[in-house]
């Protein structure tokens, strides 16, 4: 999620001081994604070093007030208009610790996706429940804020859906007697990162 690029799309409808840019941040995303003060300022302060917006007005309560650039506004246009492209593999925590996790001895790994299937259902449900509550948008507000929950649903639901897939595949490898705790390799690593795997080329 791009912080960057969301606080200047708002500062493009007219300047707003930290604590305002959040509020409007978290109405504009159902506070689905709250930010701390700290993380606003220390953004606006990386905006205004790369010319992207400029310290305004001051308040005659002190709130420093920031506006938008020529140069920030070509940002904004450039990030709306370019689709987003997910480059690399984002560290997932939790097919980390079920790769992990297989790797050790003692670890009862169908346990362990069997609570984590239990944890994701009681998410997907909570999920379900909100988007029932405001399932007939009737403001752009509303309509933003069932476009992220919806994503959330999608996502939790592609989450079961792996683990189902992850305790077929556990279940497949048990019955095959190839299941064995990886040991620790006594001998010395070599120095640098191990060569990444080809990704093949899409057809």
């Amino acid at each position: 999620m791009s912080i960057r690029q969301s606080l200047l799309a708002i500062l493009n409808q007219g300047p707003c001081y930290g604590y305002q840019l959040r509020a409007e941040f978290e109405r504009r995303t159902g506070s689905t994604w709250p930010l701390n003060v700290g993380q606003i300022y220390n953004t606006l302060d990386r905006l205004e070093r790369d010319g992207l917006v400029r310290k305004a007005d001051t308040d005659k309560d002190g709130h420093v007030y920031y506006a938008i650039t020529g140069a920030g506004t070509a940002e904004v246009d450039r990030w709306l208009g370019t689709s987003v492209t997910r480059t690399g593999v984002a560290r997932d925590e939790l097919a980390i610790k079920l790769a992990i996790a297989v790797t050790l001895p003692g670890t009862d790994i169908a346990e362990v996706i069997r609570a984590q299937r239990a944890a994701s259902m009681t998410r997907l449900q909570a999920l379900t429940t909100a988007k029932s509550a405001s399932n007939d948008p009737r403001s752009a507000e509303e309509l933003a804020e069932m476009l992220i929950v919806d994503s959330m649903i999608f996502a939790a639901e592609a989450e079961v859906r792996w683990l189902d897939h992850a305790e077929s595949q556990l279940a497949r490898a048990s019955d095959a007697g190839e299941l064995r705790a990886v040991p620790l390799n006594t001998q010395a690593p070599k120095r640098g990162r191990p060569a990444r795997p080809p990704v093949a080329a899409a057809d």
